[in-house]
């Protein structure tokens, strides 16, 4: 507890609160943080890396203010301000990318990958900004990202953000994925968003379900298989819980185009704390 204000005035008083985190996952950015400040010949900082770690890692995963941080920590809203955003890039360069991530999973004997998008949402912007980031099918505002996951749902790769109005099946061809997933020999299974994406009917990579049209109704073995593919599918959804743990991606209010670095970074940390 810090002096009073006042005589009778109010009080700043620093609380403690639980911080759900693996001491795994606490000892990985404390070593980056480490290794970050030895390359700059730093001699001395308000805090320790281990303390400068949970600091960080209470901001993305309880999105905590900063200014409420800084008070109970000794420190600006600035200096945290700082620390996150260089946490944030320490973690992203450690993110896969699409090729190695599908040749690793290659290597270790599997055949198939879940591939999915998701909406993050952001700050309702002004002028051609707020148009271009509105999705129309989730009626909000946000930035949309493709990620691949392993048949049991853990994350491999996230793509980069596009704006909110862009469809999943537009960004899954700007990223070339049907090409990366031959060149490792690879298949994914997608839900009816991604109908029409493999340009090989024959020997497709990417497995889609049935979708009814008004001249065709599907049949009951259409029905049956569209159902067997969503239940073998259904765990790229723990992928996304995963990842959204982190509360910071509740409502995006940094920069958008710093978007792609933040997910990417909480990519590394969402496969460092949960590992099927």
């Amino acid at each position: 507890m810090t002096k009073n204000q006042s005589a009778e005035g109010p009080q700043d008083v620093a609380y403690q609160v639980r911080l759900p985190l693996s001491k795994r996952t606490i000892d990985l950015v404390a070593g980056l943080i480490r290794r970050r400040r030895k390359h700059l010949g730093a001699r001395w900082r308000k805090l320790t890396p281990g303390a400068q770690a949970v600091v960080v890692l209470a901001v993305l995963r309880h999105d905590q203010r900063l200014a409420d941080m800084a008070g109970g920590n000794h420190v600006s809203a600035s200096t945290v301000r700082r620390w996150v955003k260089e946490t944030i890039d320490l973690l992203a360069v450690r993110a896969p990318r699409l090729d190695r991530a599908l040749k690793k999973i290659a290597r270790r004997g599997g055949v198939v990958v879940l591939l999915d998008g998701t909406l993050v949402r952001t700050r309702r912007r002004t002028g051609t900004d707020n148009r271009k980031n509105f999705s129309g099918k989730h009626k909000a505002h946000g930035l949309l990202f493709l990620a691949l996951t392993d048949k049991k749902g853990n994350l491999i790769w996230i793509s980069a953000a596009k704006p909110g109005r862009s469809s999943e099946i537009t960004a899954a061809r700007h990223n070339k994925i049907t090409g990366h997933l031959r060149e490792a020999g690879l298949g994914a299974l997608a839900d009816l968003g991604f109908v029409g994406l493999d340009d090989d009917p024959d020997d497709p990579v990417v497995i889609t379900g049935r979708k009814a049209t008004r001249n065709h109704r599907l049949t009951c073995a259409e029905k049956e298989a569209n159902r067997l593919l969503n239940r073998e599918r259904a765990a790229v959804e723990h992928g996304f819980a995963n990842l959204k743990s982190w509360r910071f991606l509740s409502k995006i209010r940094i920069n958008a185009r710093y978007a792609t670095t933040l997910l990417r970074a909480l990519l590394v940390l969402a496969n460092t704390e949960v590992h099927r």
